[in-house]
C-alpha cells in the first residue's frame, strides 16, 4: 500500500528537505510538489491525495487559509518556521505541526502519527457494539454494521457499500478492515467481504445481495461452505 503525498511550500530548500526525509519511507510516494497554494488547489480538484505537507507563510494564499477552503482535504502536516500558528493548526485538525528546520527524528514521529490514523479502531467488545467510525477527508463518519451490504477492495482502497445505496471510499487494506467487523461478515473473495444475513441468493460460484452478483474466490469456497453448514 502506497500513501500519495504532496508538498506545498514556497521555499525550494524546504521542499527538498521534506522530499528527502519522505524518501526513506517505502510506502509513501511523493506525487507532486508546489511552490504556492493556488497551484496545489487546482491539483487537488482532480486528484486524491492521502497526506499533504503544508507551509503556512506563503505568498498569494497562506497555508491555513488554503486548508479552510478545501471541501475534502487530505490529512495535513503543517511545516512552518512560526510557532504562533500551532493552536490554529490543531483547531484545523491537522496531524502534526513541524517547526523548520525539520529534523528526521521529528519527521519520523509525524509519519507514525499519520500511519496510526490509517488503522481503523476496533470496538472494545464487538458483541456489544453496533458501529464503527471511519475517516473520510476531515470527518469521521459513523457506519452501523447492520447497514453494510458488502465491502469491496480495489488496489489500496476499499469501498463500503450500504443498503441505502450510499458508499464510502477509504484508504485501507481489506484484511485489516476485516478484523474490525463482527461475526455476521464473511470473506468470500480476496476482494470482497459480505454481510451474510443480507444474502438474497447464492450458487456454487457466486452470491447475490440486492441483485448484485459477487464472485466466490476459489481459495475461500471451503470457508464459505463451512459457514453455510454452521447456519443450518
Amino acid at each position: 500500500m502506497k500513501y500519495k503525498c504532496i508538498i506545498v511550500d514556497d521555499e525550494p530548500l524546504a521542499r527538498e528537505l521534506i522530499a528527502s526525509h519522505l524518501a526513506h519511507f517505502d510506502n509513501f510516494e511523493l506525487v507532486a510538489s508546489f511552490e504556492n497554494a493556488l497551484t496545489a488547489y487546482t491539483f487537488l480538484e482532480s486528484n486524491i491525495i492521502d497526506l499533504m505537507f503544508l507551509d503556512i507563510e506563503m505568498p498569494l494564499l497562506k497555508g491555513n487559509d488554503f486548508l479552510k477552503k478545501l471541501k475534502n482535504p487530505p490529512k495535513v502536516i503543517f511545516t512552518t518556521a512560526y510557532r504562533e500558528y500551532a493552536i490554529e493548526g490543531y483547531e484545523l485538525n491537522v496531524i502534526d505541526y513541524l517547526l523548520k528546520p525539520i529534523t528526521f527524528d521529528r519527521f519520523f514521529v509525524s509519519i507514525e502519527k499519520f500511519k496510526q490514523l490509517q488503522i481503523p479502531k476496533a470496538p472494545e467488545n464487538l458483541t456489544n457494539e453496533d458501529h464503527i467510525f471511519v475517516s473520510s477527508g476531515s470527518k469521521n463518519i459513523k457506519i452501523i454494521f447492520d447497514h453494510i451490504l458488502f465491502v469491496e477492495s480495489l488496489k489500496d482502497y476499499i469501498t463500503i457499500h450500504l443498503e441505502n445505496g450510499k458508499s464510502h471510499h477509504l484508504k485501507q487494506n481489506i484484511s485489516a478492515f476485516e478484523k474490525v467487523l463482527d461475526s455476521n461478515f464473511v470473506r468470500i473473495h480476496r476482494s470482497y467481504i459480505i454481510q451474510a444475513k443480507k444474502l438474497t441468493a447464492y450458487s456454487k460460484n457466486e452470491v447475490e445481495i440486492n441483485a448484485i452478483e459477487i464472485p466466490i474466490g476459489s481459495s475461500y469456497k471451503e470457508t464459505w461452505l463451512d459457514y453455510l453448514k454452521d447456519q443450518k
